[in-house]
C-alpha cells in the first residue's frame, strides 16, 4: 500500500526527459503523498498535449495545467485516465468543458481504449498497457520515444499501491505486475512516470520489487489466516481486521483502511472469505 509520513520536499513535479512534465496537484496525504503528479505529454515541436489524470476538481490546479500547457504555446488536444479514482479523474468533466479535448479512459463507451492500441497526437506516440488490479479500469501509458511508463497508481513514486477490493483484484494485479516485467525486462520501458510520488528511474527495480513485495505479503497473509481462521471470539474483529492488525503492525495506522481493501482482496484470493 502508498507509504505514509510528510511529503518529500524534494518531488514538487517537474520534467522528466524531453516529453513528459508534471504537474504537481496540491492534494497531499497518507494517500497521495506529495499529491497528484497529472502528465503533460508533448512531443518536441508540437503544438497539442495530451494531459494524463487531470486530478481532483481543484480549479486552481486545472488553472495551473492550463498555464503550463500555455506557456509551451500549445493546446490540450486529448486527455487520458489512468483509472477512475476521484484524486485522479473527478475533474475529467469540468477538464473537457475547460478544454473542449475528449477524454478517453477504460470504461463503457464507444471510444474505450484498447489493449495494445496507439494513440498518435501531434506526433507523439502512447501505447496503451491494460494494468488492472488496483482498479478494475487502471491502465498505464507507454511513450515508446524515451521508454517512460505512466503508471497510475499501479506503481507509485514511492511505497506501494493498494489493491482497492472489490473494484480491485489480487489475480488481475499479479497479472498486470507480470505484464510490466515483460515490458522492463525487454527495454521497452525503463522508467516510470507514476501518478503519485517522484519518478522511479529505475523501471526494472522497482517492479521486481513490487512482485516481491506482493508475494511476501501473500504468505504473510496465508499464514496469519492459518493462524486465526476460524475464530469462535467475534470481540476480536473479523478476520480482515485481525490479518492487518497482524500482517501490517509496522505500518502506520492512517493507511490501516487501505491496508484492509489489500487484505481483502488477499483473502479472495485464497479462497478464504467467507459469506
Amino acid at each position: 500500500m502508498r507509504s505514509a509520513g510528510a511529503a518529500d520536499p524534494a518531488w514538487q513535479g517537474g520534467a522528466w526527459g524531453e516529453r513528459a512534465h508534471a504537474v504537481l496537484c496540491p492534494n497531499p496525504s497518507p494517500m497521495t503523498l506529495e499529491g497528484t503528479n497529472t502528465w503533460v505529454l508533448l512531443e518536441p515541436g508540437s503544438g497539442e498535449a495530451v494531459v494524463v489524470d487531470p486530478g481532483p476538481l481543484d480549479e486552481a490546479h486545472l488553472a495551473a495545467v492550463l498555464d503550463h500547457v500555455a506557456r509551451r504555446d500549445a493546446r490540450v488536444a486529448l486527455t487520458l485516465l489512468t483509472h477512475g479514482h476521484a484524486d485522479h479523474a473527478e475533474s475529467a468533466d469540468r477538464w473537457a468543458r475547460l478544454t473542449a479535448a475528449p477524454v478517453r479512459r477504460c470504461g463503457p463507451g464507444h471510444d474505450d481504449l484498447q489493449a495494445g492500441q496507439r494513440v498518435d497526437v501531434g506526433g507523439l506516440e502512447v501505447l496503451v498497457v491494460p494494468t488492472p488490479g488496483h482498479t478494475a479500469d487502471s491502465l498505464s501509458f507507454l511513450l515508446p520515444a524515451e521508454q517512460v511508463l505512466l503508471t497510475g497508481d499501479t506503481v507509485l513514486g514511492r511505497g506501494t499501491t493498494v489493491v482497492a477490493y472489490p473494484d480491485g483484484d489480487l489475480t488481475s494485479y499479479l497479472e498486470s505486475l507480470e505484464r510490466l516485467r515483460a515490458l522492463t525486462r525487454s527495454g521497452a520501458a525503463s522508467s516510470i512516470a507514476p501518478g503519485h510520488g517522484p519518478v522511479v528511474p529505475d523501471a526494472t527495480g522497482v517492479v521486481e520489487h513490487y512482485w516481491r513485495h506482493r508475494h511476501a505479503r501473500l504468505e504473510q497473509v496465508r499464514q496469519a489466516v492459518a493462524q486465526l481462521h476460524p475464530t469462535d471470539d467475534p470481540g476480536r474483529g473479523d478476520l480482515a481486521d485481525r490479518v492487518v492488525e497482524q500482517v501490517y503492525a509496522d505500518t502506520p495506522r492512517a493507511v490501516w483502511p487501505a491496508a484492509r481493501l489489500s487484505v481483502l482482496a488477499q483473502l479472495d484470493y485464497l479462497g478464504a472469505l467467507t459469506d
